[in-house]
């Protein structure tokens, strides 16, 4: 088994997942607006041996459930955020091997700004940055940008497809590797020559000059995705270098996985082009009584209806207007469809009531909870990975300044033991990008579309 690809799952909110947890004793929800917090938190995850921060990001207030953003701002449910892409050049300073996966919606960005903001954090950063690609499904952030509404689902997907093509043709295309010449004697520090335009006119963006930053380290940041609808699917494989999904069992992840692998082929790229990770929630401790205690503990403080606000802001169904004992149904919605398959089309062997729902979303959301010693966990972790065909994981936690120390504390250890994370320090890993410790190279390969603009 290679090495297991290890992102921590985070949002810049008092609240990600495991909702109303920030009234436990032990919480600190004001340390998502704290520098200082960030820092120290980049430091004890690089240690730990994890290979990226993953920022989740949403630019709206979950307003479906009930009508109203009332339940999750209450709940202080990713509701009020920060903006994670501000913060990258403070942990990016403040670490030397740790990645920073950030999300930015194709929906709400436009494609020569954002390529602008990616390629001056892959410089800042020394090639560390990845960007979680995102179509996005909130009515609310659409309406605050001036938009009467969110796209049709596929049709997001074909606007995200001429999204990459614009900022393939800036970040690789626009600014040949010689064009900095900078020689002194010929008064000449750009050649113009091999300075272009990206010369696009397309359905939805017209983009005809060239890009306003040099190419960093990696050119193209590395690329992460967590489409799992069949749309989706179609895109990820044209267009990630890693996978996020979400799912309740090993079972129902693997059905994506094996998906992935087929489309991969069709579309010319080699399965192993790809990486694939899928969320868990980790209360470790030192025994398993102690961390199921620490759960047991976390389970006393969860807001089930802020889970249900969460799903409803996902899907786009207000559950409010269910009993707790109704069935939820696989329907044609035009909201994240992979969060409702999770529990429908996924899972066709059980019958997932709105009440057994708000259960399991309360504490880690989709993914499973592992709980229990180092040993436990990574023996899970294993399993996991064999029978969902997985790489890695995006570790979620209940409270971020209790889970993540203890995985760090508990996990790690055996992690190492085991040969799926590398020992301290990390040989060779110094100065290297993001790109190249998970893929073995800094710049995208020649089988990916986004290579066919390179000069």
């Amino acid at each position: 088994m290679r090495a297991m690809l290890l992102c921590a799952l985070d949002m810049m909110t008092p609240t990600h997942q495991t909702t109303g947890i920030w009234r436990h004793p032990q919480a600190d929800p004001e340390q998502y607006r704290d520098i200082d917090f960030w820092i120290r938190h980049a430091r004890l995850l690089e240690d730990a041996g994890f290979d990226a921060l993953f920022f989740a990001d949403v630019a709206g207030v979950y307003d479906v459930f009930d009508g109203s953003g009332r339940t999750a701002i209450r709940a202080g449910m990713q509701y009020p955020m920060l903006d994670p892409l501000l913060a990258v050049s403070a942990l990016a300073a403040a670490t030397s091997t740790l990645g920073f996966g950030v999300t930015a919606s194709v929906s709400y960005e436009q494609p020569y700004l954002l390529a602008r903001k990616f390629a001056t954090l892959d410089h800042l950063t020394r090639g560390r940055i990845a960007w979680n690609i995102v179509t996005s499904y909130q009515r609310s952030a659409m309406q605050n940008l001036g938009a009467a509404d969110v796209l049709p689902h596929d049709q997001r997907y074909d606007r995200a497809d001429e999204f990459m093509e614009v900022v393939y043709r800036l970040w690789e295309g626009s600014i040949e590797a010689d064009a900095l010449v900078a020689d002194v004697g010929k008064n000449l520090y750009l050649d113009p020559e091999k300075v272009h335009g990206a010369e696009h006119s397309g359905t939805h963006f017209t983009v005809p000059g060239p890009a306003l930053t040099l190419p960093g380290p990696q050119g193209t940041p590395f690329l992460f995705q967590a489409g799992s609808s069949p749309r989706g699917l179609d895109f990820a494989a044209t267009h990630a270098e890693a996978l996020f999904f979400s799912g309740t069992s090993p079972q129902n992840v693997r059905q994506l996985t094996d998906g992935v692998r087929a489309r991969l082929q069709e579309n010319g790229r080699p399965q192993d082009s790809v990486r694939m990770i899928t969320s868990v929630t980790v209360i470790a401790a030192e025994d398993d009584a102690a961390a199921r205690a620490r759960y047991e503990d976390y389970a006393r403080y969860v807001d089930e209806s802020a889970a249900l606000a969460l799903f409803a802001g996902w899907t786009g169904l207000d559950l409010a207007q269910l009993s707790p004992d109704d069935v939820l149904q696989d329907l044609e919605i035009q909201g994240n469809r992979s969060a409702l398959q999770s529990f429908t089309t996924l899972d066709p062997d059980r019958d997932w009531t709105v009440r057994d729902l708000a259960a399991y979303l309360a504490i880690g959301a989709r993914g499973p909870v592992i709980v229990g010693s180092g040993q436990t966990v990574v023996d899970e972790l294993e399993r996991w990975q064999v029978e969902a065909g997985v790489d890695g994981f995006n570790v979620d936690y209940g409270i971020r300044g209790l889970d993540l120390p203890a995985f760090a504390q508990h996990v790690s250890p055996v992690l190492r033991e085991r040969g799926l994370v590398p020992q301290l320090p990390r040989v060779g890993s110094q100065g290297t990008t993001l790109r190249a410790r998970i893929l073995g190279q800094d710049r995208l390969a020649d089988t990916h579309p986004g290579a066919r603009r390179r000069r």
